[in-house]
């Protein structure tokens, strides 16, 4: 990053932090009974948690379109007033004094005095500085930074963009407050920009698209985050099956399979319980014993793996499976495809040798790189999530020790092999460090994809050795990796990525055949069966919507071709062309277009 791209995001920062608390002023004087609570800036602007109390049925009051813009108008009016923004340090007793009417701000006085929180309610070490800012008649806990004062917030170069239900500190049982987010940036332009944007990503939404593609949905009776995938979400998972597996044959993984279920005990083992308790179904009991469905399919690999001895001349081994898994999400975690409580895992463990931890574990990162390529991916960060020292033994194993080796082996790995890594502490797996990756899609929409992890801790719970040169039983590293996320997410990304216009490799719907009458039918269903014995998903249209319809619903379920059969067609034993992009090419040699379609498929081309 520039000098000139740091400064400018600090003060975007400044803007984005300065319009929230701008908002709160508001929001207290057109509620004057209103409770706050926390009001930080975010990626693409702010948002502030406020308790409006309740109706009189007992429910939690909210704000309205109409407050929303009483609001906007009145912040404008505020920033027009050009108030500084002016800090000072308070005491414990001076801050209860300021925050005397705010629930919310005393509880988290108190968390500040004891140096355990923040203003935001996060985490911390160390004793905290209790500090506020106040611009007009408003004061709030913050430790800025600020613009120097409001009129350096831009009127033009924000919005309030809508109201949303968040527990306070994320907690169900804590009250529900009402959240208002708003947008912030340096000018309309920046502003208008970011709202067409916007505008494009609902469109690309992969929930909308997803009922509208026929490719999944959500059923009440079949319980919230279990998605049922129709034949064109079935081809989806197939193509990138068969896409995996191809890859993972290439590199040497062998394919295994599992139960989704199994006792108790294989995961008090493991560590997941009581790790993992709160994201795994509730056991069921049958003749005594216990058992969860599984949520992960590390344990049962690392079954497989110590089925047998091993020795080092086996090493490395890997271990890969399309194995289902369950988690209990949360009910206000849960997002169309990204967060979902059934999910097809891409899943695969690798166990080898310190000597060779550095060329496996940039196998998989490799492995990333050429999925990127494929999916036409140009934006992403790998993401090197560490430990912390004060969850040792609550929210990650107690080895010190190897938690440092291990980050220090995954440091070095990443830049032995030139590839760029940010790091991210206190949000490694409970057995090892692991890099994240994040993706950005064609609109430039961030999603969380997959991980590659270290295990220094499981391979021991679960006594798997091998025996090494020296004829000495040794323990193994396991990576636990998934380029490819689980299917769900990744077609949820995909869905959004190219907006439904999957590449013809992918597509459900590759080739919809449209007979201009009802005369010409016979061909149609000639050319689907030739078309499908060359391997194409094709499909003739033999409704009785006329042509031009069925073109229309041809291109709305975003078919890659559209051939159109017609007398001329019939006689010269040829098809009328038209893309998806719009290209148009008439009497075309059948045998030619198949040609040409395999070759896309063949190389799984982009291009059309």
């Amino acid at each position: 990053m520039s000098d000139k791209e740091r400064a400018d995001s600090e003060q975007l920062y400044k803007i984005r932090h300065s319009a929230a608390h701008v908002m709160a002023e508001a929001v207290l004087e057109l509620y004057p009974e209103a409770k706050i609570a926390i009001g930080p800036p975010i990626d693409t602007g702010f948002y502030y948690d406020f308790d409006l109390g309740k109706t009189e049925d007992g429910k939690p009051r909210t704000f309205t379109p109409e407050d929303l813009e009483q609001i906007e108008k009145r912040m404008r009016q505020i920033i027009a007033g050009k108030h500084p923004f002016i800090y000072r340090q308070v005491s414990a007793d001076e801050a209860r004094g300021i925050f005397r009417d705010q629930p919310y701000k005393l509880e988290l006085i108190d968390g500040l005095a004891q140096g355990q929180i923040d203003e935001y309610g996060n985490e911390v070490e160390g004793g905290q500085v209790i500090s506020t800012y106040k611009q007009d008649t408003f004061e709030d806990l913050c430790r800025g930074p600020h613009v120097e004062h409001t009129g350096q917030i831009p009127p033009d170069g924000f919005k309030l963009m809508s109201v949303a239900g968040a527990y306070w500190r994320g907690d169900e049982a804590n009250p529900m407050l009402q959240r208002i987010y708003g947008t912030a940036w340096r000018n309309r332009k920046e502003l208008n920009a970011h709202l067409e944007l916007l505008e494009e990503a609902k469109k690309r939404d992969h929930r909308k698209l997803g009922r509208d593609l026929e490719i999944f949905f959500f059923d009440d009776e079949v319980g919230p985050g279990l998605p049922l995938w129709l034949p064109n979400g079935a081809v989806l998972i197939d193509e990138l099956e068969a896409l995996a597996k191809e890859v993972e044959t290439e590199a040497g993984y062998q394919r295994v399979r599992t139960p989704h279920l199994s006792k108790e005990d294989l995961f008090v083992r493991s560590g997941h319980l009581p790790y993992y308790t709160e994201s795994m179904y509730p056991p069921m009991e049958l003749e005594g014993v216990r058992y969860y469905v599984k949520p992960m399919n590390c344990p049962l690999h690392h079954k497989l793996f110590g089925s047998r001895p091993r020795s080092y001349r086996e090493l490395p081994v890997r271990l890969s499976e399309y194995g289902t898994c369950y988690r209990y999400e949360k009910s206000g975690e849960l997002f169309g495809l990204m967060r979902v409580r059934s999910m097809q895992m891409n899943d695969a463990h690798i166990y080898c040798s310190e000597e060779q931890f550095e060329q496996e574990f940039m196998g998989v990162i490799r492995l990333y790189e050429r999925y990127f390529d494929l999916f036409n991916v140009e934006r992403y960060v790998m993401r090197l999530s560490t430990h912390h020292a004060r969850g040792l033994g609550k929210k990650y194993v107690d080895n010190e020790r190897l938690w440092l080796k291990t980050e220090e082996m995954v440091r070095q790995a990443m830049r032995n092999g030139n590839i760029p890594f940010v790091e991210v502490p206190d949000e490694a797996a409970f057995y090892g460090p692991k890099i994240d990756v994040q993706i950005w899609s064609a609109i430039g929409r961030e999603f969380t994809l997959a991980t590659n992890q270290v295990d220094f801790a499981q391979p021991g719970r679960f006594d798997l050795t091998f025996t090494n040169r020296d004829g000495v039983e040794e323990t193994p590293l396991c990576i636990h990796r998934a380029p490819l996320s689980t299917h769900e997410r990744m077609i949820g990304f995909l869905i959004e990525h190219y907006a439904g216009n999957f590449p013809v490799w992918l597509a459900p719907r590759q080739v919809v055949i449209i007979p201009i009458t009802d005369a010409h039918h016979e061909y149609a269903v000639q050319l689907e069966g030739r078309l499908k014995a060359a391997g194409i998903r094709a499909e003739a249209d033999l409704s009785s919507d006329r042509m031009n319809a069925k073109i229309r619903n041809a291109q709305l379920m975003k078919a890659p071709y559209m051939l159109v059969a017609g007398d001329q067609e019939i006689a010269n034993e040829t098809v009328s062309l038209r893309r998806r992009d719009g290209e148009r090419r008439n009497d075309m040699p059948v045998g030619e277009f198949i040609a040409h379609v395999q070759s896309r498929i063949a190389a799984r081309s982009s291009e059309l």
